[in-house]
């Protein structure tokens, strides 16, 4: 394993663990166990079932994508590889999806860059999802942004800053399309792998079922973060705190191991916007990411000792 390797794995471990420190930092160890003490499990406990629906989602959603390519995998083990695949991305980021494809490799003899590619497939998907949300979240809180960047930036800066960054778009954009060679046309072959892989979904026999599913993880990823904030007695988040503490909480995901650190400390910076104390907003972040990472080490556990039993003849 090559050194650029090793710092992939190792830095975002790293970064995990200062941030770790560092929203600790912001609470002490006994009133965090307290807020753990004195949380309404039930609620936590619904927030895991909207958790577990989404996977169970993704798992059938799958289906969609190996259809086309002749392959019709059982659902159980569309659903184990899944799960194992969310436990593998707590240790390594993004060998989740190759762990994931390796499983119906193995127990499915779907070939592995067959099955790997849908996944980066459903990832197109994901990620327009996630911009949609943004988009939603933008219209829905449009005038607390707006008043916000008032508050904290001059008019003027906003508008040159604006100008510059279309100016800065305008002129990327034309430099992408050009690009024949280097990072630009790495940009470029990116874009147009999106925008192929979106268009694609469209021209699937069963898009509609897709789509819903799409949309139903989506919408069951937000009812986790939704219905786990009761949870902690007395923290009220309106809408608004909701939909950019559960972004907050995504990119945190995505830049660290399953978010490990990061999140805590991302949520509460998203709910800090709204004038919710540091105390139960940093509190409320680290029973959220229990909760989820919790949930993917024993299903995620539970998967690796099933796969080899319901697949003994294999």
């Amino acid at each position: 394993m090559n050194i650029k390797k090793v710092l992939k794995i190792i830095t975002p471990l790293i970064l995990g663990g200062f941030l770790v420190w560092y929203s600790i930092s912001k609470i002490s160890i006994d009133i965090l166990i307290g807020y753990f003490k004195d949380a309404n499990y039930s609620w936590i406990f619904l927030g895991l079932f909207f958790g577990i629906l989404s996977h169970l989602s993704r798992a059938y959603r799958w289906k969609f994508m190996l259809a086309p390519l002749g392959f019709k995998p059982k659902f159980t083990n569309s659903m184990l590889a899944v799960l194992v695949g969310y436990l593998v991305n707590l240790a390594i980021p993004r060998a989740g999806e190759v762990s994931r494809a390796l499983v119906l490799t193995n127990y499915e003899e779907i070939p592995f860059e067959k099955g790997f590619g849908t996944i980066v497939a459903e990832r197109i998907a994901d990620l327009v999802m996630m911009l949609i949300v943004l988009l939603i979240t933008l219209f829905v809180q449009f005038d607390f942004i707006y008043d916000l960047l008032t508050r904290n930036f001059n008019p003027t800066k906003i508008i040159i800053g604006l100008t510059v960054l279309i100016i800065g778009f305008y002129t990327l954009t034309s430099l992408v399309k050009k690009a024949k060679s280097g990072f630009l046309f790495k940009i470029k072959a990116f874009v147009s792998g999106l925008v192929e892989g979106v268009t694609s979904i469209f021209k699937m026999k069963n898009k509609w079922a897709f789509i819903f599913h799409t949309v139903f993880i989506w919408i069951m990823y937000v009812a986790m973060f939704w219905a786990t904030i009761p949870a902690i007695e007395g923290l009220e988040v309106p809408l608004g705190g909701v939909l950019i503490g559960f972004i907050a909480g995504a990119f945190s995901i995505a830049a660290t191991n399953g978010g490990i650190g990061l999140y805590p400390v991302a949520v509460a910076g998203a709910l800090a916007l709204f004038d919710i104390p540091t105390e139960p907003a940093t509190a409320f972040g680290w029973i959220m990411w229990t909760a989820q990472t919790a949930m993917i080490i024993i299903f995620g556990g539970l998967a690796f000792v099933f796969l080899p039993i319901y697949n003994k003849n294999k």
